[in-house]
């Protein structure tokens, strides 16, 4: 995980209808930006749907929730629009962001090892500064988790 009180990176990365969206974009706004395996997932899901649920107290707080996993533009559009999801998700199939913000490691699914990215999540402050880092985060309690750090 990158350390609080550093500069968060900045990127750039199409979102689920292909406009490129850039960190830099929200200056002046919290950022909380979550990092998750894949959609449709149940605990990418349970996740989402969180961050969704909480979408209009996230925003009466002066922030905005942006999700990024390795998955296709028209992967992400399926998984908003199934569950209405209220905020952008953003496509990294290269991980540049995704190793920018070391949340690729090797994981232990059943025994067994492989690459992939961690579910993590950053709280990022009005200056682009990381406030917050939560890595192995729980899928369920990650977006309550995230809204109490925001108060």
């Amino acid at each position: 995980m990158l350390e609080t009180g550093t500069k968060a990176p900045d990127f750039t990365l199409p979102d689920q209808d292909g406009k490129e969206r850039s960190l830099s974009d929200y200056r002046g706004k919290r950022v909380i930006l979550y990092f998750y395996p894949k959609d449709m997932t149940p605990g990418c899901t349970k996740q989402a749907c969180g961050f969704g649920a909480l979408y209009p107290q996230i925003q009466e707080k002066g922030a905005v929730v942006l999700g990024i996993s390795r998955d296709s533009t028209a992967s992400h559009k399926k998984f908003q629009e199934k569950y209405s999801l209220p905020f952008p998700l953003l496509s990294d199939p290269e991980r540049k962001v995704i190793e920018a913000y070391d949340v690729w490691k090797e994981k232990k699914t059943y025994g067994k090892v492989s690459m992939g990215v961690v579910r993590s999540t950053y709280l990022i402050d009005e200056n682009g500064v990381i406030e917050k880092a939560f890595g192995n985060v729980k899928a369920a309690e990650n977006p309550a988790n995230m809204l109490e750090e925001l108060s």
